[in-house]
């Protein structure tokens, strides 16, 4: 609008002023009753037509001038700097929003009988989906708003989000979880979720490149076997899942999680950065020879290492 304003006067005397910095000085405002209806009657010339009819004629041209004039002119362009973005969960920075949550709130790993329930109850792709889609609603307010770590989820969800129309199945899985969970239960939620993927034999890491989906020698499958038949796997499953879904979805610079480095050894630094417990079976157990080239093949080959145990 004020750009039209300076074409139809052939000035361009406007300043810019950033959206978070408006003030009413620079909004247009007016009151239809007092403002615009006198200024339009006021070029308004009324004729007596034969016949007695009466016919209005309008002087639309000083009309838009004076408008122009009057409410327009001298008000700043705005730009958007300061307006909040609308971002879609899919393109989240999660790390970043983890490090606002910890910044507001403590947050703590779920106990392994939490996980164990979880489990059990949610054992279709659906209810996975339906679950880790709510706890990153979940994420999204606690990152700006933050909440008591000791609150239950259940209740955030039902009486601070008012989204008491999930299903019964999932509140009943998340039932015994805290906000203190939150980050903790994003972390197994969506390594759950691949699980399931892979459970339906469909490709859960897509978005991944190829560079990071090499198959193994045959060498290198008999070391992974037998670290795999050594160590425990959940907690290596949901770390190496993790790395995968915030580091690998999208191109990396060559200088960052280069395929070509260790697989142990980029684990184990990811893990540091993010000032989480190292797994030291993976750090003193995991061959070394196995690259980052290959790490989609090793968290699928674990999974399906760990759903055959829990087939037994």
């Amino acid at each position: 609008m004020v750009s039209t304003v300076e074409k139809f006067f052939k000035e361009n005397n406007s300043y810019s002023v950033d959206a978070s910095e408006v003030t009413d000085l620079h909004v247009i405002s007016y009151e239809v009753e007092q403002d615009l209806i006198p200024l339009i009657l006021s070029n308004c010339q009324y004729q007596v037509q034969q016949g007695g009819e009466t016919s209005q004629e309008f002087d639309l041209e000083k009309i838009q001038r004076q408008i122009s004039g009057r409410f327009l002119q001298g008000k700043p362009r705005l730009t958007p700097k300061g307006l909040p973005t609308l971002v879609y969960r899919h393109d989240w920075n999660y790390e970043h929003l983890f490090m606002d949550i910890k910044s507001k709130m403590k947050q703590n790993p779920l106990p392994n009988s939490v996980v164990n329930a979880i489990s059990g109850q949610l054992q279709s792709y659906s209810d996975a989906c339906e679950a880790l889609s709510l706890i990153e609603v979940t994420l999204g307010f606690l990152g700006t708003a933050g909440g008591d770590p000791s609150m239950g989820l259940n209740a955030y969800i039902q009486d601070v989000l008012q989204m008491g129309d999930q299903t019964t199945l999932v509140l009943k899985a998340l039932s015994r979880c805290q906000l203190r969970h939150a980050i903790a239960l994003w972390q197994f939620l969506s390594a759950h979720k691949s699980e399931q993927l892979l459970r339906l034999k469909k490709e859960p890491f897509r978005e991944v490149s190829v560079n990071y989906k090499e198959g193994l020698s045959s060498q290198h499958t008999r070391l992974l076997n037998t670290f795999l038949n050594q160590a425990g796997l959940d907690a290596f499953l949901l770390e190496l899942h993790e790395m995968i879904v915030l580091k690998l979805r999208r191109p990396q610079p060559q200088d960052s999680f280069n395929p070509t480095w260790s697989l142990r050894d980029t684990l184990v630094s990811y893990m540091e950065t993010k000032e989480s417990d190292v797994l030291l079976e993976v750090e003193s157990q995991f061959p070394e020879e196995i690259l980052m080239s290959s790490c989609i093949t090793v968290w699928e080959a674990a999974a399906k290492r760990k759903q055959d145990r829990q087939a037994r």
